[in-house]
């Protein structure tokens, strides 16, 4: 304002009749107000310029700033080995990284400018439409794409979209991130393929199980006849001609009908045996100390003039078919009975280790003749036999009875012994 009234009297001083004095006629008044608004105008005009130039400076100060920061960022992108970059919303790349180039093989100045999905030669697994339309709404978008690479070959990623947005919540641009997970993927396709060929044989070992049952007793079921025919004539055959054969034929003829003896052994055991493979199991909570001595009883009769020692552990309530876990215990046990025949005092224990919290281990442990361990696979195969039939009795089923019992409880059996320093069997079954 000050400017403004000196111009005024400058002009009335210096221009203005009369020249040199300070004096305002009428006339001079429309002079001296266009000399105050061409003023006015000219003090306006510097505040907006000079405003505008403070703004212009701040702007350039921001500017810089967010240079420096924008520099700083695309460094540390560019430090990393993972796949980064930037495209606007016409899919036209505007950002490349390091890492981008390493798994794709194309240079930045290579890159920038081109639409992304042209370059990559994109293969969606789920529509375009329906992944834009998720990324407008949530601002994020994660997938499997193919793409492929400069030098032809493709790879599978595990693409991570992120929708930037501006001041007024327009999107422009969208940052993708992406992991090479070509391996993991080939890995995950021959493991299915290895489960599918794996469970086609399951179901072929399967069909030939239950053939193989299904002959097993039909053979066993049709030697029976046979067989009885066999040992009923031999024995009157013995009665009848006792008085007219000689020492060496009555050999003969007892050792037919102690043939035929472990024959239908065999059989019987043979037809327990694929019977187990058909029977459903039916499986409810077993008290095992009351299953124990059960099965004890039944095995008592072997026992007669025996000294046996009998320790048997508190045992807990597990979960299976009681009639299946019973024949487990009578076959283990009738085993320890056996083996233990030449010991002078024998001693046979029954107990529990621990196993993991879903599963129940018990044992039969006793000081019998043992077993070599290098042939510990060969005892629970059918008719395996690590004792000659002179010296123990059996058929060689009693084991594999045991194992396929446990197998179809889910559980495991396994033996551990010391030739003439007795046999322990594990066995486990699930809790309850």
């Amino acid at each position: 304002m000050l400017s403004v009234i000196l111009s005024s009297l400058c002009f009335d001083y210096f221009f203005a009749p009369p020249l040199y004095a300070l004096s305002i006629t009428p006339a001079d008044i429309p002079a001296i107000l266009v000399l105050i608004s061409f003023a006015l105008l000219i003090v306006r005009f510097s505040a907006v310029r000079h405003r505008i130039e403070s703004q212009l400076l701040q702007a350039r100060d921001n500017l810089q700033a967010e240079v420096v920061e924008r520099t700083q960022q695309a460094s540390l992108l560019n430090l990393t080995h993972d796949t980064i970059f930037v495209r606007d919303m016409s899919d036209v790349i505007t950002y490349w990284n390091r890492g981008a180039e390493e798994l794709y093989g194309w240079a930045p100045y290579e890159a920038v400018g081109k639409r992304s999905r042209d370059l990559l030669r994109t293969v969606f697994t789920t529509p375009s439409d329906a992944i834009s339309a998720e990324l407008l709404e949530t601002g994020r978008w994660e997938g499997e794409l193919r793409h492929g690479k400069a030098d032809g070959t493709e790879v599978v990623v595990a693409s991570r979209w992120s929708l930037r947005r501006n001041e007024n919540n327009q999107p422009v641009a969208i940052l993708e991130t992406n992991n090479d997970i070509t391996d993991r993927k080939r890995r995950e396709e021959e493991i299915r393929s290895l489960n599918s060929e794996l469970e086609k044989r399951s179901t072929d070992l399967e069909a030939s199980n239950r053939e193989l049952e299904a002959f097993a007793y039909s053979v066993s079921h049709d030697l029976r006849a046979p067989l009885r025919h066999m040992v009923g004539y031999a024995e009157l055959l013995q009665k009848n001609s006792s008085g007219t054969l000689d020492d060496k034929g009555s050999r003969y003829m007892r050792m037919i009908l102690e043939a035929a003896k472990r024959m239908g052994n065999l059989i019987d055991d043979l037809l327990a045996f694929s019977r187990i493979g058909r029977v459903e199991t039916q499986k409810t909570q077993v008290n095992l100390e009351h299953l124990v001595k059960e099965a004890l009883s039944e095995v008592r009769q072997e026992t007669n003039g025996r000294s046996i020692v009998w320790k048997i552990d508190t045992l807990p309530v597990c979960y299976g078919d009681r009639s299946m876990l019973k024949l487990v215990l009578v076959n283990l046990l009738s085993n320890a009975v056996k083996f233990t025949r030449p010991q002078p005092k024998a001693e046979i224990e029954v107990g529990c280790v621990d196993g993991n919290k879903n599963e129940v281990v018990v044992f039969v442990r006793d000081n019998g003749a043992g077993f070599d361990m290098k042939y510990v696979d060969k005892l629970f195969g059918v008719f395996q036999r690590l004792h000659h039939v002179d010296v123990f009795e059996g058929t060689g089923i009693g084991l594999a009875t045991v194992q396929r019992i446990i197998h179809r409880h889910g559980g495991k059996v396994r033996a551990e012994g010391v030739v003439d320093q007795g046999a322990t069997f594990y066995f486990s079954i699930p809790k309850i």
